[in-house]
């Protein structure tokens, strides 16, 4: 009864995402295209934080390694095919997440983030201080590629409504996979790595070769994230690449809640939500120039307020009533 109460709600909410266009403005439209990408990228993480227990400062690079990808070999006339540009934008990031990998998997805890962040950094200046991309500048899309088989085009995202279904299809086939992925006997092994990594090793488990495969699927679906990015834009530059890139998309997952993947969608949204409130000039005036600071204090207090993230917040809160219920009442003094 408690899951098909779920699934019918899930249905409504979807129901609902997907008819907001017609309803909404196109700021709203554009604002929830960008949380929905997000909540994508967030997901990628979540499969290493909260499924596998890796804490990567580098995610970026898959994120802005496929969008630099997609629009490099995207025509500077007539739209580029999607069925070409997305497998290779998705393949690129994967091929970096497994050298990469291979290399920064050999570490654990602080060492693993520190080698992300510097394979993401060496990433990041290639494309910054190299011709490759446009250095500093960045290079434009100039035309949102179709889904086309010959000359049938099947469809057409250079239209807003169109895009943004597809964004949204792509955001639950992702979650959908997931879903399926950590429930599965290669989850719940990257379940017990997370858990106890020396006892799946002792248990005959190659614990490398597992966490290998989940970097590398984490790297192709964040790479996916890049693609949308970067046709939602038109437009990309080598911060996609930096480590503040990896470290909001961090500061997702553990806002969201790490241990779930909803938390990796509420996170993304509460964020950019976040975000947004703290730069709008209507709402805070002169103060919205200097929103970092607000911003950064906003963070910290969700986080000391809710140590295991917005979707963490019932149990919280259970956990608080159940303590106060045991309590046992004071003593009346005669």
């Amino acid at each position: 009864m408690q899951f098909s109460l779920r699934a019918a709600l899930l249905l409504v909410l979807v129901c609902l995402v997907a008819l907001l266009p017609m309803v909404a403005n196109d700021y709203y439209i554009g604002l929830t295209i960008k949380i929905m990408i997000y909540s994508l990228f967030a997901l990628s993480l979540q499969l290493l934080v909260g499924g596998t227990g890796l804490v990567s400062l580098g995610h970026a690079a898959f994120f802005g390694i496929s969008a630099y990808t997609a629009t490099l070999l995207s025509p500077e006339s007539g739209a580029g095919n999607f069925f070409i540009l997305l497998p290779c934008a998705v393949v690129a990031s994967m091929i970096f997440a497994a050298i990469t990998g291979i290399l920064s998997l050999r570490t654990k805890g602080i060492y693993f983030i520190m080698v992300t962040l510097a394979f993401a950094q060496m990433a990041y200046y290639i494309f910054h201080d190299t011709k490759i991309g446009g250095g500093t500048d960045g290079i434009y899309m100039y035309f949102r590629p179709e889904w086309r088989i010959g000359d049938t085009v099947l469809l057409d995202i250079s239209k807003p409504y169109p895009f943004y279904l597809f964004t949204l299809a792509c955001l639950l086939l992702v979650w959908g996979f997931l879903a399926v992925l950590m429930r599965s006997r290669f989850g719940a092994a990257l379940t017990g790595i997370r858990v106890n990594e020396q006892r799946m090793r002792a248990a005959g488990y190659t614990t490398l070769g597992y966490k290998l495969v989940a970097y590398v699927i984490a790297g192709g679906l964040g790479g996916i994230a890049g693609v949308l990015y970067a046709v939602k834009d038109g437009f990309v530059n080598p911060e996609l690449l930096a480590w503040e890139q990896s470290g909001l998309v961090l500061l997702m997952v553990i806002l969201g809640g790490s241990g779930r993947l909803w938390g990796a969608i509420v996170g993304a949204a509460g964020l950019t939500l976040l975000q947004e409130l703290f730069q709008s000039e209507a709402l805070l005036g002169d103060l919205a120039t200097h929103w970092h600071l607000p911003f950064g204090l906003a963070i910290i207090a969700l986080v000391a307020l809710m140590p295991k993230g917005i979707t963490g917040l019932p149990e919280q809160f259970r956990a608080l009533r159940s303590k106060r219920t045991a309590t046992p009442a004071a003593p009346a003094r005669s």
